[in-house]
């Protein structure tokens, strides 16, 4: 009879190292799932700049390097070219509408002078040898006229006489038939030469009209010519400060060559050259302001100008208020150009991090700031001293502001 033994309970020594095995996999499978295995980079916290989320008011500004130049200024360019020869107003000197600045020479023009003065008395000699001429031919023409008037007069005394001579029958008929015919033809030569006379007047008079007119062409260009003389004394055009002359004796200058310029000094404005990524929201009338002195002073843009060259556009401030004083063209002030009006939002302060990530992410600092996360962000606005953060930072949260360069695609920062 069979004795029927009964099943130990529990675990057996056989079955450890299953159950080993299987914690084994358990554990591994929890690393895997809920383990962070982003790649880590160690770095030396001396060596990074902090900064701090903060929720304030931003403001919208640019600051710029402006440059004082007069209101207006009038540039000084020859209308003709020259050797300088004389500088008779310095640089700085106050000067007067007229007033000569620099005396120039040309042996062209000179010579240009003097063949348009000789022209002009060849031309009136000319002239005047044509009018004697003509006067001659009026006079030789007057005479034919008389004669021919004479032989008329003649031909018809004797064609009457042949015509009573043959009526008494005292002549032949031929000599009064020619008698007619020789005063005819006298009377048709006498109606011919009048003829004659009557184009050589029109002609003549025609002649001498446009001679006269190209005689007071040439006495017209010859004053040019001599005004042209004029204008190798360059002149101020306004009373203002000479404020550039940039001519030596002996320098040969062109025609329309900028030579200098004159300031009105009556006002001021501030040139600026801003970068071109502001060219859209930069218009006339924004408010922009300066310390100098203590104080602070008032300027609105005047004008922007178009055209962008390495970069930069150039801008003009004008004056709202007072001016500092002894304000001096050349002046260098650091100018606040205010963008847009102030608002509330999330603001960190301006770093190098920026150049790497164009500020779509940061390295944020957990709690207790032994590490840091990389995380997606958006910036918005920016000024000198911070940027605007549209989404994914709150307010107290740290942030690593210093460069990027080194951290590759590392997720994670230990700071050590």
């Amino acid at each position: 009879m069979d004795i029927q033994l009964e099943k130990k309970k529990g675990i057996r020594r056989k079955h450890i190292p299953y159950i080993a095995a299987g914690t084994l996999v358990i554990v591994l499978l929890g690393w895997i799932v809920l383990g962070d295995h982003s790649p880590t980079l160690k770095i030396d916290a001396r060596g990074i700049s902090i900064g701090t989320a903060v929720s304030d008011r931003f403001n919208d500004f640019v600051r710029v390097d402006g440059q004082v130049q007069p209101v207006t200024v009038v540039q000084l360019s020859p209308e003709e070219g020259g050797i300088v020869q004389e500088k008779i107003i310095e640089e700085g000197s106050q000067v007067r509408r007229g007033d000569i600045i620099v005396r120039l020479g040309n042996s062209q023009l000179d010579l240009q002078i003097l063949q348009a003065e000789a022209d002009l008395a060849e031309k009136q000699n000319f002239l005047r040898n044509t009018q004697v001429a003509m006067e001659q031919d009026r006079l030789n023409n007057q005479n034919e006229k008389l004669q021919l008037e004479l032989e008329t007069t003649r031909k018809q005394r004797a064609f009457r006489q042949q015509e009573k001579l043959y009526e008494e029958q005292l002549t032949a008929r031929e000599d009064c038939l020619q008698a007619g015919e020789d005063y005819e033809l006298a009377v048709r030569k006498h109606a011919l030469v009048l003829e004659r006379l009557r184009q050589d007047s029109l002609y003549r008079t025609i002649q001498v009209d446009v001679m006269e007119d190209n005689l007071a062409n040439m006495r017209r260009n010859v004053l040019l010519v001599r005004e042209r003389k004029e204008h190798l004394n360059i002149r101020s055009q306004i009373d203002g400060e000479l404020g550039l002359l940039d001519v030596v004796l002996g320098q040969n200058v062109t025609p329309g060559q900028k030579i200098g310029q004159i300031n009105v000094l009556s006002d001021y404005k501030v040139e600026a050259l801003i970068d071109e990524h502001y060219i859209d929201r930069v218009r006339a009338g924004l408010a922009a302001m300066f310390e100098r002195q203590g104080a602070s002073f008032a300027l609105a843009v005047r004008k922007v100008y178009p055209e962008v060259r390495e970069g930069k556009f150039r801008t003009d401030f004008v004056f709202t208020g007072e001016r500092p004083d002894n304000i001096r063209s050349g002046q260098t002030y650091y100018i606040n150009l205010q963008l847009g009006q102030p608002t509330e939002g999330i603001l960190i302060p301006k770093g190098a991090f920026f150049q790497s990530t164009g500020g779509s992410w940061i390295f944020v600092l957990d709690a207790d700031g032994g590490k840091a996360y990389r995380r997606n962000i958006r910036i918005g606005r920016q000024n000198p001293q911070y940027y605007e953060v549209l989404e994914g930072l709150g307010a107290g949260e740290r942030v690593i502001v210093s460069g990027y360069e080194s951290y590759r695609d590392n997720q994670v920062l230990v700071l050590d």
